[in-house]
């Protein structure tokens, strides 16, 4: 009985139909890249300080000393959150005295911003901060924002696979496109800090759920040599095309509200797309929907230029591949005995961690020295030679070392960051950047190993539980960054640590390169450094059949 991939294989491998597939999909990829970092700029927090009224009859010499200074980086600035008592220095405005000279500063009495907040416009014009004050006792909202667009994100990956499953993968693709875009338009008119929140939460859900599926329809239309591709280089890549346009678009677009109109403006262009993206056929034939299917297949062949069988899809043979009852299958599956549990719960520490490192990286760039814009272009730019290490080290080398050496790598180097001296800030920088190579080289590397850890019973399920991990990651990163607040280097020194720390974890994963993928639970593998008894000279023989010279790549 023929398979899905030999019943097509008349098409080709990598004919014009694949070619327009791959890069069409991987183009509605381009806006999951801005939308998802653009927090980065909407809620950029330039620098501030206590606004002084100008009816205040204060001299030249008050005026300019209403503020107190502190040292931060070896240089004194203005305080983000407190001034001088504004009745006691008017009053010692009138009276002639000289600040400094005659009032010492340092024992005057502080109050906070009463009268509300300066900002610079020296690098943004408004942001969602400037407009709704989300400074000193309201700066709590700035990095909650980024987390409820997360959470939104995690419930969007809840529902995404289930909608396309029941509604057809082109019909949610496009679905959730809109609901991306078409919020995102809708946050422009935002009219306080809460509506516009709630409206991220379900552009976040849209963003991820048009990123699964597309996936999910590429890897199901695209044969298994292009597959993997796709679903490395493909999408992450033209998911980096994305992210390096949002600084772009924010250098010439200094206010929130004009920015995200204009990021609104791809979505509107991947309309089109509708009529060159066909539906999954294997999604119409696990519907019995043959004849839909076939046409697809007819039409691909025409632009192949191949000619195709008069039927292609025998309703009976189908109808036979198509499994009657599926084994039900539940989370505790995961966690059945101690070696399935160990291996579950190193993943989701592994994930989450990653996550956290990954996103936190990103979204800080705004906070390192020099251009933020410079800065944030750089961050997208390093994921490419990123995904493309990843890619080359999966195809020849064991999975766990070299994801624990990427973890390593970008670990260490973020580390290092704290003993770099104040003045050489270009060397924190390219630090910050070697730190996000390492952690989005292992990020691009989890879907792999996790896939070939675990059977095919629950493989999904437990990719799925993984990414969810990956989600908690992401919502807990723009706290990461909110401590740069306090101490500029305690962020590196956290993600440092626990990025080192979960690549020792990695190093106890069992090995998937070169095996089998395993069917059952029993078939998978032990986790390094745990005593399970002695090895039978049969399960010992079982096992060296079990290995063969293959990779996913």
């Amino acid at each position: 009985m023929r398979d899905y991939d030999e019943v097509t294989a008349f098409l080709g491998k990598w004919g014009p139909f694949q070619r327009l597939i791959f890069f069409l999909l991987s183009a509605s990829i381009i806006p999951n890249g801005f939308n998802g970092m653009s927090v980065v700029f909407l809620a950029g927090t330039p620098e501030h300080h206590c606004r002084v009224p100008d009816t205040a009859n204060l001299s030249s010499a008050w005026r300019n000393h209403s503020i107190p200074v502190r040292l931060q980086d070896g240089r004194e600035v203005p305080q983000s959150c407190r001034r001088y008592r504004l009745a006691t220095i008017v009053n010692f405005s009138a009276l002639g005295l000289e600040p400094g000279r005659d009032v010492n500063l340092e024992q005057l009495e502080q109050e906070g911003c009463l009268d509300g907040w300066e900002f610079s416009q020296d690098i943004y014009m408004s942001t969602i901060v400037t407009e709704w004050s989300l400074v000193c006792e309201e700066d709590w909202k700035t990095p909650l924002t980024t987390s409820l667009f997360f959470v939104g994100v995690l419930l969007g990956s809840f529902v995404s696979g289930q909608l396309s499953d029941r509604f057809g993968r082109k019909t949610i693709l496009f679905a959730t496109m809109a609901v991306q875009t078409g919020f995102s338009f809708l946050q422009v008119f935002s009219i306080n800090w809460e509506m516009f929140t709630v409206l991220f939460v379900i552009v976040g859900m849209g963003q991820i759920s048009n990123y699964v599926v597309a996936f999910i329809l590429g890897t199901e239309i695209l044969g298994k040599s292009v597959r993997i591709i796709f679903s490395t280089l493909g999408v992450c890549t033209f998911f980096a095309i994305g992210y390096m346009l949002l600084p772009l678009f924010a250098y010439f677009i200094r206010d929130w509200r004009m920015l995200l109109l204009a990021l609104t403006v791809p979505g509107v262009l991947c309309v089109p797309l509708w009529w060159f993206i066909p539906e999954s056929p294997r999604w119409l034939i696990s519907q019995r929907r043959f004849k839909e299917a076939e046409d697809i297949i007819q039409k691909a062949a025409k632009i192949n230029n191949v000619t195709a069988p008069v039927v292609v899809f025998d309703p009976v043979e189908q109808q036979e591949q198509l499994p009657l009852k599926q084994q039900k299958v539940f989370i505790l599956d995961l966690f059945r005995t101690r070696n399935i549990a160990t291996i579950t719960i190193m993943s989701l520490l592994l994930w989450m961690l990653t996550s956290v490192g990954y996103f936190a990286l990103s979204l800080n760039t705004p906070n390192l020295h020099g251009d933020p814009y410079l800065n944030c272009f750089f961050s997208a730019l390093i994921e490419v030679p990123a995904y493309i290490a990843a890619w080359l080290l999966l195809r020849t080398l064991p999975r766990r070392y070299v994801i624990a050496g990427v973890l390593f790598f970008g670990g260490s180097v973020l580390l290092l960051i704290q003993l770099v001296p104040a003045g050489y800030n270009f060397l924190s920088i390219g630090l910050a950047m070697l730190g996000k190579f390492g952690v989005t080289s292992a990020f691009a590397m989890l879907y792999v190993f996790t896939a070939e850890l675990y059977p095919t019973l629950v493989r999904n399920m437990a990719v799925g539980v993984a990414s969810m991990a990956s989600r908690v990651g992401s919502i807990i990163a723009p706290y990461f960054v909110y401590l740069g607040a306090y101490n500029r280097v305690l962020p590196y020194i956290l993600m440092g640590s626990l990025t080192v720390l979960i690549g020792i974890i990695t190093l106890f994963f069992p090995e998937s390169f070169g095996r089998t993928l395993p069917e059952t639970l029993e078939q998978m593998q032990k986790v390094k450094g745990f005593r399970y008894g002695k090895k039978t000279k049969g399960s010992m023989e079982k096992e060296e059949n079990s290995k063969v010279i293959i990779t996913s790549f």
